[in-house]
């Protein structure tokens, strides 16, 4: 027999329950998906149940077919979509079931035979989103909803994404307002009717909707549009002022000038202001999905400001989507991704997403101050896991940890490409600007690396190690290898930018004026001093790994009950530190672990230490002006 009758006879055996045949994932092609374009209904309606149900049409061959479950999610770096979140997978062609079998390997992956004159099939399932915290992030609720169609589709195997075409309808509760980069096509009722879009730009255009409902322009002046798309519990929550509206209108034209050139044709903010549906921060190529809580307007704080959020989801459709690592490029959402270049990709957006806030007044002068300080402790004092591990090593968290809890974060680390990525880039920074006498910047390299081809959008530019030093020589010669990699893999501390920046990192008995603001949720900071962070309810948070309270042993999750023989409260422990500055006995508490108590006595006496940045007097400044509006 010829191999073409040899693969249909295999995916027989195997849809049988054959124990000897397994059908293989054909790989992805740089090819058109010939049969022709799927159409994706999805049916948000169901919000007491915060149940999604999707119905698609796939145009089809006679013959095998594998459809694809998109597993790896861009922007999550890992393979975290919810698979087993769908339910009820059904198939069928010219009204009949047909037999389908999972791949054992790539479990994401659904085998099944087109019989002879079929030309589509259609796949019916539901999502069951999350009905509550403990299961996940919440994406519907009475007045809400978040669509991330990634979850909402499948899609034929052995074609790049790029090469699929897709027809997306979406049928909304009644008198919503939903906001997504698609655009419409049409309407009937509540059924929305998008344009036809490869599967690539499908999947990365997600959908924010609601009940109650603004969408902001922020649009510079002959610029693509930029829209904040904004839902919230309640009308209130909508209403901003017009000076918190310049804010943002400012931070989306400082990055017009940091990076000189768009990769978007509009631009849309999904911003959700809600304390029922999870918050998020995910890029998207021509939007972001943004969740806070409910006073992100009416409780603002004008010499605190806003959250940088949205200034780092703005930053990363230049740096992470239109360009990213080469190795993070994928030709499907089945391929495994690599994260070896995230201290570009995460780390310089986590710092112009801090910059930019400042620029702006997102985020005041002296309160974007405050905050780098709280960033340069951690690595100057708080990260002994690099004594172990270096950030480049961090690269692989999201796919080794998945974003879980750890037991010791300060010793394991996790992820920390993003603020220690954030140092390194300010150190580079500093570095440009006092080799040209100010005459240069990381800046330049900015406009330089991100801000190439001006409204391309739909192909994604990647770029190498060796890329990104390059780019670096050509803005201030230096050894960039040398620099970068002795800061990746932990030859040199991370810390080094604030000194060359012309400040130094102080500890004071008070914290700084953004830190105090922030809060800590009714919990204290005594990560510093101690050595722990505690809740509320005296409940243990981090604990430093080689601290006063580590090597008194203390760990996280401990309870603490009382201090000094009084019931525990965050200043009864504060009052604690400082008594023990000027005395001889140990601090005492009263633990409890588990079922059982112990007294634990801490011998420390160095007081309260808060982070805060001062001036080193007679050094250039160059703090400030990485952190001023550009003019």
């Amino acid at each position: 027999m010829t191999r073409r009758r040899l693969l249909p006879l295999a995916l027989s055996l195997v849809l049988a329950g054959g124990a000897h045949a397994q059908a293989t994932v054909p790989q992805p092609q740089d090819v058109p998906y010939a049969p022709g374009m799927m159409k994706v209904e999805v049916d948000a309606t169901n919000l007491s149940q915060r149940i999604f149900h999707i119905k698609q049409t796939i145009p089809a061959q006679t013959g095998p077919l594998t459809l694809l479950f998109p597993r790896w999610v861009p922007g999550g770096h890992s393979p975290r979509n919810g698979l087993d979140d769908i339910a009820g997978l059904t198939f069928r062609a010219n009204g009949q079931k047909l037999d389908w079998k999972r791949d054992t390997l790539e479990v994401g992956a659904f085998h099944l035979l087109v019989p002879d004159g079929v030309t589509e099939i259609t796949a019916e399932f539901d999502l069951l989103t999350a009905t509550g915290p403990g299961q996940g992030r919440v994406v519907m609720t009475p007045n809400m909803l978040n669509i991330q169609f990634i979850s909402t589709s499948l899609y034929p195997a052995g074609h790049y994404m790029s090469r699929i075409m897709v027809d997306p309808r979406v049928t909304y509760p009644a008198g919503w307002t939903a906001f997504t980069a698609l655009h419409e096509d049409g309407r009937s009722g509540d059924t929305v009717d998008y344009e036809n879009v490869p599967y690539d730009i499908f999947v990365d255009s997600p959908v924010y909707a609601g009940r109650h409902a603004k969408n902001i322009d922020l649009t510079p002046a002959g610029k693509p549009q930029v829209m904040l798309g904004v839902v919230a519990d309640a009308p209130k929550y909508l209403e901003a002022k017009p000076e918190q509206v310049a804010i943002h209108k400012k931070m989306v034209d400082q990055a017009m000038k940091l990076f000189g050139a768009q990769h978007y044709d509009h631009y849309q903010f999904l911003f959700s202001l809600s304390d029922q549906m999870g918050g998020n921060g995910l890029e998207h190529q021509r939007s972001s999905e943004n969740g806070v809580g409910t006073d992100y307007f009416t409780g603002w704080k004008e010499k605190q400001g806003f959250t940088d959020l949205l200034a780092h989801e703005f930053v990363h459709s230049w740096n992470g989507k239109y360009r990213r690592g080469k190795d993070l490029w994928v030709p499907n959402l089945n391929t495994p991704m690599q994260d070896s270049l995230l201290w570009v990709y995460e780390g310089q957006t986590q710092y112009w997403g801090n910059v930019l806030a400042a620029r702006s007044g997102m985020r005041p002068l002296p309160a974007s101050i405050d905050a780098l300080a709280l960033v340069a402790a951690t690595y100057a004092d708080n990260r002994p896991g690099l004594s172990w591990r270096g950030i480049q090593d961090t690269t692989n968290d999201p796919i080794v940890v998945g974003r879980g809890a750890r037991a010791y974060l300060n010793y394991q680390m996790s992820e920390d490409y993003y603020r220690g990525g954030q140092m390194i880039w300010l150190e580079a920074d500093a570095l440009i600007r006092a080799g040209s006498n100010g005459k240069r910047s990381l800046d330049d390299f900015a406009r330089a690396f991100f801000g190439v081809n001006d409204g391309e959008w739909k192909v994604q530019n990647t770029y190498t190690f060796e890329d990104v030093v390059a780019t670096l020589n050509g803005v201030h010669p230096h050894d960039w290898a040398k620099f970068l990699r002795d800061r990746l893999d932990g030859k040199t501390g991370l810390a080094g930018g604030i000194e060359a920046s012309g400040w130094k990192l102080v500890y004071k008995d008070e914290p700084n004026a953004y830190a105090k603001g922030a809060g800590s949720r009714g919990g204290a900071d005594f990560t510093y001093s101690i050595g722990l962070s505690i809740g509320k309810d005296g409940s243990i948070g981090d604990v430093r790994w080689d601290g006063p309270a580590f090597n008194a042993g203390l760990g996280s999750g401990t309870q603490v009950i009382a201090v000094n023989g009084m019931a525990y409260d965050g200043e009864a422990l504060e009052d604690a530190i400082k008594a023990a500055k000027t005395g001889k006995a140990p601090i005492e508490l009263l633990v409890k672990e588990f079922d059982r108590y112990r007294t634990v006595k801490i011998d420390y006496h160095g007081g309260l230490r808060h982070p805060h940045l001062v001036r080193i007097e007679g050094k250039p400044d160059y703090l400030t002006p990485i952190l001023s509006a550009r003019r």
